[in-house]
C-alpha cells in the first residue's frame, strides 16, 4: 500500500498545465505530500485519447524544478515524465485531472485524462483519473474539492492490481443528504454525435463535432447513472481488452 504522506506524486491532465482543474488537483495533492510534480501538456489536448506524438520532435519546457510543460499529448507527458524527467526519481502514484467535464461511458476511449492514467498503468505506476462533471456553461469544482482526498485515501488503502486504472467522476450537484461513493461499471450510451455543417467565406463546407446527444443506460450502476443521481462514480478500468467468452468460443472454433 502506498503511504501518501511520503509518496512522490506525479500529476498530469489533458486540459493543459494552466487549467484550473490541475491547479486544484496539485493543491489537494499537497495535503498528502510535499513531493508533488506536475508534467502536463502545454496546451489543451482534450479528446487526444491514448495517442503518441511520433512525427515531430517533442519539447519539454521547465517552469521550475517540479513543473514541466510538454508540447504533446497526455501520453507523451507521462512517457517523458517517467522515462526522462523523473527517471531517477520515479513517482509512487500518478493522479490525472481534474478534468473539466465528466469522463463517462465511451468518453474513456477518447479522453486524454484517462490516457495519462493508462500510460502510467502500462508503465507499472498506479494511477487515478479524476473528472468533474458539469452540464451548463459554468463548472463548479466544489464536489471534487470536497471529496477528492477522502476518495483517494480510500482507494489507496483498498489497493488495486497492475493493469487496472481507477476512473473517478464527481457529480455536478450532490444527492440529497450528500454524495455517496459508488463503485460503478463503465456505461454505454446510445450515441448520436451532433455534427454541424457550416461554410467558410469561400463557400466550402466544414464540419464541427459538437456535444454527444445520447440516452442514458438502464443499468443503475453504470457510471452515467451514478453521476445523474448525484453520487461519486468510481470505476476500475482494465487495460486488458480481451473478451474472454468470445476468446473461448473462437478457440474451440479453430481447434
Amino acid at each position: 500500500m502506498i503511504d501518501l504522506s511520503n509518496a512522490r506524486i506525479l500529476i498530469s491532465n489533458d486540459d493543459g498545465i494552466d487549467a484550473p482543474g490541475i491547479k486544484l488537483l496539485e493543491q489537494l495533492a499537497r495535503q498528502f505530500s510535499d513531493d508533488v510534480w506536475v508534467i502536463a501538456p502545454s496546451m489543451e489536448q482534450s479528446g487526444a485519447g491514448h495517442s503518441l506524438t511520433l512525427r515531430r520532435p517533442l519539447r519539454i519546457h521547465k517552469r521550475d524544478d517540479r513543473h514541466y510543460a510538454v508540447d504533446g499529448t497526455p501520453t507523451d507527458c507521462i512517457l517523458l515524465g517517467l522515462q526522462q524527467i523523473m527517471r531517477d526519481t520515479p513517482p509512487d502514484i500518478v493522479l490525472s485531472g481534474i478534468n473539466r467535464g465528466g469522463n463517462l461511458g465511451e468518453d474513456v476511449t477518447y479522453s486524454g485524462t484517462i490516457a495519462a492514467a493508462m500510460e502510467a498503468t502500462l508503465l507499472n505506476v498506479p494511477a487515478i483519473a479524476f473528472s468533474q462533471y458539469f452540464s451548463g456553461e459554468m463548472i463548479n469544482w466544489t464536489t471534487a474539492e470536497k471529496h477528492l482526498n477522502d476518495v483517494t485515501k480510500s482507494l489507496v488503502e483498498a489497493t488495486w492490481p497492475k493493469g487496472v486504472l481507477i476512473n473517478v467522476n464527481f457529480p455536478e450537484q450532490e444527492a440529497q443528504g450528500g454524495a455517496r461513493v459508488r463503485v460503478s461499471t463503465q456505461g454505454q450510451r446510445q450515441i448520436g454525435d451532433h455534427i454541424a455543417e457550416r461554410h467558410d467565406p469561400r463557400g466550402e463546407p466544414y464540419y464541427w463535432i459538437g456535444a454527444i446527444l445520447s440516452d442514458l443506460p438502464e443499468d443503475p450502476n453504470a457510471d452515467l447513472r451514478v453521476i445523474e443521481q448525484g453520487d461519486i462514480s468510481v470505476t476500475p478500468i482494465s487495460l486488458d481488452f480481451t473478451h474472454y467468452e468470445t476468446h473461448e468460443k473462437l478457440t474451440k472454433a479453430f481447434t
